[in-house]
């Protein structure tokens, strides 16, 4: 590989443009990954590659930030994705495939009695604490600090525009892996609170990833059960990559209630909340539904995703890539006298360059984007099954260069 960098003249241009019409030109959680020298919009993808607008080919590590767990443009996806749209889309009754894609999910979730479906992870996260709300009669929600469940304003901070500090009055938060802390909270006030919802690991977008230490959720639920609060997992991020029964069963636990997003279909918009029978009648109270949510076709997507995930053992294939990829950067990185950190699971790695400044971590980053290869500074990355040996060879390559520009 040539020493070479990319320019992105044209996504520059199209960005100048953008901000003309769009605030900001590029909004929500992308926004923050534009760079002055990154690409700003792609022109196709396909596998494990997006080209940009100056016809610059990347490796990409973000998977669109987790939905391409097959690679982008999977043929058996699209093809079931095709078919169905074929005989309609968003119609005024719904699609037997949603049945479908419910029965598809009762058997292969492990804690899965029923499931419901929305648009974006987000979708799912409001509705769980809705029916945790509704069966519990309580108003009071623990989550994780720093711990992100999507945009509905009682999930961000209140010191974000927009956002008031009513929006927060039930929020309780904890430290991840803290159960001192939660036992606490929860004799202090466990008669209010409704429910305990959290990633199966903590993995927070500026730091560094954990995972849970042994024990940890056995005592979560314990605790939570003792004082009739409901778990939640959020799988949307780690959902399909580390368990196809969900991740809880890796960890040994088992949750009220599991949201999933992202790579349920492979890139189509689609999200699902399952959960046990014994919330069945509160989840069919409760009011949460959008236009879109029973358009069928990405829901024949999601089918044709999880029997491909199934297939080949998706999670211990991504894992045994990811944990390649991350010793080989490693190991790079050490022969350029840097400390590299990956951390998280191997399929969702987060890197951090250790006895450096965050610029520098930055820039690190930004050499790596330049020369073919997509990442960020601050969020875990993402494997996908698309993903092959010589792209390993290629980003080793790449990272390597990227050190000796520093």
């Amino acid at each position: 590989m040539k020493n070479t960098t990319y320019e992105v003249k044209n996504s520059d241009e199209y960005l100048s443009k953008a901000r003309e019409v769009i605030p900001g030109g590029i909004f929500g959680h992308y926004k923050y990954a534009v760079r002055d020298s990154g690409p700003k919009f792609f022109s196709k993808s396909e596998g494990a590659y997006f080209w940009d607008l100056d016809d610059n080919r990347y490796v990409d590590l973000m998977c669109g930030y987790g939905p391409s767990i097959l690679g982008y443009n999977n043929p058996e996806v699209e093809e079931a994705f095709q078919l169905s749209s074929d005989k309609g889309n968003t119609v005024s009754i719904a699609s037997p495939v949603m049945v479908d894609l419910a029965s598809k999910l009762v058997d292969m979730i492990d804690i899965a009695d029923w499931a419901l479906f929305g648009k974006n992870g987000g979708d799912a996260t409001s509705l769980a604490v809705m029916i945790a709300r509704e069966f519990t009669k309580k108003e009071k929600i623990i989550k994780i600090d720093d711990g992100y469940h999507g945009v509905a304003p009682w999930m961000q901070d209140e010191s974000r525009p927009g956002i008031i500090p009513s929006d927060n009055q039930h929020i309780l938060k904890v430290k991840w892996n803290d159960i001192d802390q939660l036992e606490n909270l929860l004799q202090d006030q466990g008669d209010k609170i409704a429910c305990f919802i959290s990633s199966p690991y903590d993995h927070p977008v500026s730091r560094d990833n954990s995972l849970p230490e042994d024990g940890y959720w056995k005592k979560v639920t314990s605790l939570c059960k003792k004082y009739g609060v409901l778990t939640i997992v959020d799988d949307v991020r780690a959902g399909f990559r580390i368990n196809l029964k969900g991740s809880n069963v890796t960890f040994g636990f088992s949750p009220d209630m599991i949201c999933f997003g992202k790579a349920i279909a492979n890139g189509h918009p689609l999200a699902a909340l399952v959960g046990t029978n014994e919330l069945k009648e509160a989840a069919e109270r409760v009011y949460f539904t959008g236009t879109q949510f029973f358009s069928a076709p990405p829901m024949a997507a999601a089918i044709a995703t999880l029997n491909e995930l199934e297939k080949v053992d998706a999670p211990s294939k991504l894992k045994q890539y990811g944990e390649d990829l991350n010793n080989r950067l490693v190991q790079v990185a050490q022969k350029k006298g840097f400390n590299l950190i990956a951390s998280g699971i191997p399929s969702m790695p987060y890197y951090r360059l250790e006895g450096v400044s965050f610029e520098t971590h930055f820039q690190w980053i930004d050499e790596c984007v330049k020369r073919g290869v997509y990442m960020l500074g601050y969020h875990n990355h993402f494997i996908s099954l698309a993903h092959s040996l010589e792209d390993i060879d290629f980003i080793e390559n790449a990272a390597s260069q990227a050190f000796d520009s520093l």
